[in-house]
């Protein structure tokens, strides 16, 4: 169980709150859930070697997960206490609104029934493994899931791949529920600049979000889901230094900058700064080709976020190469 510090001084009426991990763990090591099968593989094995003591977490870090549970908590009862007021303020008609079954049995379904399921649990053998997940919702055999984080995560599609994955396990473990090839993610924007919208036709134009991504097919499921326990099973006892780095997708790799120094005595500060070294070679040509390019190598940020990061020598290297800053 997981120890907590208060650093910050939270008020006790909210300190509680954050202390509260209403999460269903399953401490089988060989029950593995699809939200860990999406972790980089290094993070995913050194995260279960980082002793107790290291494993403190202080309160105000839990402030990003604990609303994501809150809100996917009220979706949740809204749907089972009260969708039929909810569907009746909407304007759909009773007879629609009578069609709906929440978490049906399969001998509940009917001819034109309507099923939506909120937060199941399944579970499959592979091998010596178990793997585990719980969908936030499925609609019309549509998963879709609710996510609750920044906008540049929809802006920059940082996660989308690992949701396609998600996703698609959620089909593997739940192929008679979950029958569309295609799945949903719900934004809920934590930072929504409605100036922003205004200015800005690729920022969100709106606090919530929908992205709609196709699914693996269910072999393509099947073959990774088994691929990565193949790996797990490798490298679980393996030492630390012998465990595959985690990729620039893994770290959060920002693009490489190229900057630009008009006068190659003073390079305190760049002349100007470029996305691409041609733009930058076009404007050092252009200033007479007395200047010099320098390209800096683009930052990494998921280490600061990941539980392994305390036994982890392959964040020492970055930090040691610039490329992580813990500032």
């Amino acid at each position: 169980m997981a120890q907590y510090t208060n650093v910050s001084a939270v008020p006790l009426s909210l300190a509680i709150f954050l202390a509260h991990d209403a999460y269903d763990y399953d401490n089988d090591p060989h029950t593995i859930s699809a939200t860990s099968l999406i972790k980089p593989l290094r993070q995913l094995i050194l995260a279960a070697r980082v002793p107790t003591e290291d494993a403190v977490v202080d309160l105000v870090q839990l402030v990003p997960s604990r609303m994501g549970s809150a809100i996917h908590d009220a979706i949740e009862r809204a749907w089972k206490d009260n969708h039929k007021t909810a569907m009746t303020h909407l304007g759909f008609p009773a007879k629609v609104i009578d069609k709906v079954r929440i978490n049906p049995k399969p001998e509940d379904l009917f001819e034109g029934c309507i099923p939506i399921y909120l937060e199941q649990r399944a579970h499959r053998k592979v091998g010596k493994f178990t793997v585990s997940g719980k969908f936030d919702f499925v609609g019309d055999g549509r998963v879709e899931d609710f996510k609750s984080t920044s906008t540049y995560t929809a802006v920059n599609n940082t996660n989308d791949d690992k949701y396609i994955l998600q996703g698609s396990i959620y089909r593997w473990l739940n192929p008679t529920i979950v029958t569309k090839d295609e799945m949903a993610i719900q934004f809920i924007f934590t930072d929504w600049n409605r100036a922003k919208a205004a200015n800005d036709p690729k920022y969100p134009q709106s606090r919530i979000q929908q992205r709609v991504l196709g699914l693996k097919s269910l072999p393509e499921t099947s073959a990774f889901i088994e691929r990565k326990l193949s790996q797990i099973e490798a490298y679980w006892e393996a030492p630390e230094e012998e465990l595959p780095l985690c990729t620039d997708e893994d770290l959060w790799r920002s693009e490489p900058v190229f900057k630009y120094y008009k006068n190659p005595e003073k390079t305190a500060r760049s002349t100007k700064n470029f996305d691409t070294k041609q733009e930058a070679m076009l404007r050092y040509v252009e200033d007479g080709s007395r200047g010099i390019v320098k390209e800096v190598p683009g930052q990494v940020t998921a280490c600061k976020y990941c539980p392994a990061f305390s036994v982890c020598s392959q964040k020492d290297q970055l930090i040691a190469n610039g490329d992580l800053l813990m500032e």
